[in-house]
């Protein structure tokens, strides 16, 4: 790992939550990226309250010299007219061309249980057959391609929930989707929440891994919320996420794997919290210092 080219940046659902707006829905857009900046970190990924002008964006993060890493984009490859994904994914990358960003992460969310308030998290995902297979990923390497013309990386992210969440299922993904336009975006706390093996998964992938969110868990939290049949977004609010170095997750292992690749691009901390339990800049300030004595950077 050459640290120069490492960033460290920070999602902003810890000081506000898209899917669940009430989440810190009194924390200003203001305050979060000043929090950010202060705790150490120089970047972020965009969130429901970001500025959409590029240039107003722009202008607010350079005075905390903060750059954007990423930004989620919700694919219906499997729902949708792809004309339509189409569209929508264009508009999602001339936006991040604006603001300098390298990377989207798409998610596909058809079928998808993630957002359901009342659906439990364990039981419910939707399985893809085989038709449905060969659809998204064709699919999803167009839109790999199509990224490209802008100068950005597609990264996948598998998600509890949805149709790519387990190991296995990555694996279809990866071996399916194009291997020059779709890479993969690590998430070490959604595999961890789903009991795969994180380790494995981040070894066999490195070298097609572009993003890396660093999300930690606590697995008693993860044990209730199958236990008590929970969906995804109420065992948010219970706790089942957290920063890394705060949870159950082994990161002297995720790190190692790190170093010893070649790994270049951004670390990002995502840990969707309450707010009102976990104040965002403490957590966000534990997390900077936990990595800074891990990965010195």
């Amino acid at each position: 790992m050459e640290k120069n080219k490492i960033k460290l940046g920070i999602a902003p659902i810890g000081w506000t939550n898209d899917d669940m707006p009430d989440l810190g829905s009194e924390i200003s857009f203001d305050r979060c990226i000043t929090e950010m900046s202060e705790a150490g970190y120089v970047g972020c990924e965009v969130g429901n309250k970001y500025p959409t002008n590029p240039s107003v964006l722009l202008e607010k993060l350079k005075l905390l010299n903060l750059q954007i890493a990423n930004r989620w984009f919700s694919s219906f490859i499997l729902t949708k007219p792809f004309n339509e994904v189409e569209k929508d994914f264009r508009v999602s990358c001339e936006f991040l061309k604006a603001v300098g960003a390298k990377i989207i992460g798409v998610s596909e969310q058809s079928y998808s249980v993630q957002g359901q308030l009342n659906t439990p998290i364990f039981g419910n995902k939707y399985v893809l057959n085989d038709e449905e297979w060969n659809i998204l990923c064709v699919g999803m390497s167009k839109l790999g391609y199509i990224a490209k013309e802008y100068g950005i990386t597609l990264t996948y992210h598998h998600h509890m929930g949805t149709v790519v969440q387990t190991e296995k299922e990555i694996d279809k993904f990866m071996n399916l989707c194009d291997s020059n336009s779709v890479y993969l975006l690590y998430d070490c706390g959604h595999l961890a929440y789903c009991k795969e093996d994180y380790i494995g998964v981040l070894t066999k992938y490195i070298d097609r891994i572009r993003h890396i969110h660093l999300k930690d868990v606590r697995i008693k939290e993860i044990d209730r919320v199958e236990k008590e049949k929970l969906s995804f977004l109420q065992g948010v609010r219970n706790g089942t996420f957290t920063v890394p170095g705060d949870g159950d997750s082994d990161f002297d292992k995720i790190f190692e794997i790190i170093i010893g690749s070649n790994y270049q691009g951004w670390l990002i901390v995502e840990a969707e919290q309450d707010p009102a339990k976990a104040n965002p800049f403490d957590y966000a300030v534990k997390a900077r210092k936990f990595i800074n004595k891990k990965l010195d950077i």
